[in-house]
């Protein structure tokens, strides 16, 4: 119970200081975002006064002339009291913009995680497995050309091949505008659809997963227990996976944990390329229009998916690794 405490404590500091660096951040950035928004609002006809000005930076919580001490500390009551502001390029709550878009990122980063996470863990037990073999070679070499690729290259390539040019799947959108949500057969299917492209793509990112399991399992091969296993003439199927994989994988859940805040930048840039609408989309058209209390939104989410995943990593590997508990003991 002292290393859940402990651990908990140290990701709630850990959230105050991504808090500090998430407010500081945009206010470096140069430029002010109400004299933006005021040069749009000139520019189509919009009447400028001294109360408009006023009535924005009262909108926004942002004011050239409020000390950054000041506007620090009604950051942090907002954020614990769940008004997160308005956003600037889209003129509705920062929770309403952005929980569209988390529906769909989730479900991006979700399908990501359960197929490539089960893709790489398979294909590193297999290969350590058949360590020196033709296959070995392969897949190892391939795993580690293809996550080398960047992402920019990577999203590019896929989509002006098989949705430009091939048209085997939709240049963008999560689903078919023509069809309305709806819990049904079609609608499913136009989903997944579109989301396969996307998926596949940061699938093959993350095939450098592989290398780590496989060093994993290799280094569990060379484990006394194994070696009494096939002594005793268990059979190779259950010493590579009751024996063998079963403790390689725990390295695997920090490896998981450890790779969030990655995964949510690839998805940003996968999800600005196909034109998908999740987060990635919203934070690209924020950062345009300098709308500081989205992108603030945006980068306060991804501390918490972040830190929580961390934090639930560190759960499982106490409740999945009795060694870890009887050190702590």
């Amino acid at each position: 119970m002292r290393f859940i405490v402990n651990r908990f404590g140290f990701y709630v500091l850990a959230f105050l200081v991504a808090v500090t660096i998430n407010f500081f951040l945009p206010r470096l950035m140069p430029g002010d975002p109400i004299q933006s928004f005021l040069g749009r609002l000139a520019q189509n006809g919009g009447q400028i006064t001294p109360e408009t000005i006023a009535s924005l930076e009262a909108l926004y919580g942002y004011s050239a002339s409020t000390p950054l001490f000041e506007q620090f500390l009604s950051y942090l009551h907002s954020i614990f009291t769940g008004e997160w502001g308005t956003s600037m390029r889209f003129f509705q709550p920062v929770f309403d913009v952005l929980g569209r878009g988390m529906l769909w990122t989730l479900l991006l980063v979700g399908s990501y995680l359960i197929v490539s996470y089960t893709i790489t863990t398979l294909l590193g037990i297999y290969v350590a497995w058949k360590r020196g073999t033709w296959a070995d070679s392969i897949i190892t070499v391939g795993s580690v050309v293809i996550s080398s690729i960047p992402a920019v290259v990577m999203a590019l390539l896929m989509y002006f091949v098989f949705a430009s040019n091939l048209g085997w799947f939709p240049t963008g959108y999560a689903y078919n505008p023509s069809l309305n949500p709806a819990f049904s057969f079609e609608f499913i299917g136009s989903v997944v659809y579109h989301l396969m492209l996307p998926l596949t793509a940061i699938v093959l990112l993350g095939m450098g997963n592989v290398m780590g399991m496989r060093s994993n399992m290799i280094n569990q091969l060379g484990e006394d227990f194994i070696i009494m296993g096939w002594a005793k003439g268990v059979k190779d199927k259950k010493v590579m996976l009751q024996y063998g994989a079963r403790n390689a994988v725990l390295p695997m859940i920090t490896t998981f944990a450890m790779s969030v805040g990655g995964i949510f930048a690839g998805s940003l840039i996968i999800e600005i390329i196909f034109n998908y609408p999740g987060l990635g989309q919203v934070m690209f058209q924020a950062m345009l229009a300098r709308d500081y209390p989205l992108i603030q939104g945006y980068l306060l989410i991804m501390t918490i998916m972040v830190l929580g995943a961390n934090f639930t990593a560190d759960l499982l590997l106490f409740v999945l690794d009795p060694r870890l508990r009887s050190e702590l003991s």
